[in-house]
């Protein structure tokens, strides 16, 4: 077993743990931030999965956060692009919002370089040293409209921002306490941090969330976080759902590994 393992965080579970419906399984894959090799890797073992354990209703539902920062942005939108073998319900993340914000307003590249940007105009070809020394933004804007794929415009523009299935409410980045699940931001689902991250209260829902590294997946009493900093730390985590059963699937550079059901 992978040692990260030993820092996994987590609470007991507890009577009547969050489950899904009979039939239906979920695979919440954890920001990816341009590292396709690591989605592939995860991809890969789910179709393994579904394969060795067939499923009425499976569907994978991505955390948001696909590119920016990692080497291959566009990689990771083509494979995202590709059919799954189960339906994909792709969440937006800050990042995928920053993105398609600059393709309204270059000028919002000054902000957005310093979240990781600017490796993904290089990762679709836009030469990025103008741009680095704060010009340019028009000329990038113009040139990524060309580069990017219309299937990857389609598929970012399609992004939802929440989804809900049984006792699991998945988004990108958290929920603002004691507000209703079906009244929440889109502004908070992108990009709330504080507040959220630091509340123990019940949100009516789990959360699987992530837009929050962590060394290791916090599993709480009242939120899931799946986001273990793939761009920086080389781990790509996946949350296995079915009925109230949970599995963890750790992809890095030496390939997958499934960790046995949570809090048993």
């Amino acid at each position: 077993m992978m040692r990260f393992l030993k820092n996994l965080v987590s609470a007991p579970r507890r009577p009547g743990a969050p489950a899904l419906p009979d039939g239906q399984r979920v695979y919440a894959v954890g920001d990816i931030h341009g590292r396709a090799d690591l989605l592939a890797r995860v991809l890969g073992a789910i179709a393994e999965d579904l394969n060795a354990f067939p499923c009425a209703a499976p569907v994978i539902v991505t955390l948001g956060d696909y590119i920016d920062r990692g080497p291959d942005s566009a990689r990771v939108l083509s494979l995202l692009c590709e059919p799954q073998g189960a339906p994909l319900v792709a969440l937006r993340g800050n990042h995928e919002q920053m993105l398609l914000d600059f393709l309204d307003d270059p000028q919002v590249v000054n902000e957005w370089r310093r979240f990781g940007g600017l490796e993904t105009l290089f990762a679709y070809g836009v030469d990025v040293r103008v741009v680095m020394q704060g010009a340019g933004m028009d000329e990038a804007c113009a040139d990524l409209k060309r580069r990017m794929p219309l299937a990857h415009l389609d598929f970012l523009r399609a992004t939802v921002f929440n989804f809900e299935l049984g006792d699991y409410y998945f988004c990108h980045a958290g929920v603002q306490p004691g507000v209703a699940l079906e009244m929440q931001s889109a502004q908070d689902l992108i990009w709330i941090r504080d507040g959220f991250l630091q509340s123990a209260r019940p949100h009516g829902k789990m959360i699987v969330h992530g837009h929050t590294p962590c060394e290791a997946p916090e599993v709480l009493a009242n939120r899931i976080n799946l986001d273990t900093g793939a761009y920086a730390s080389g781990l790509l985590t996946c949350l296995r759902l079915e009925k109230s059963e949970r599995r963890l699937l750790f992809a890095n550079d030496a390939g997958a590994v499934w960790k046995g059901d949570l809090q048993k």
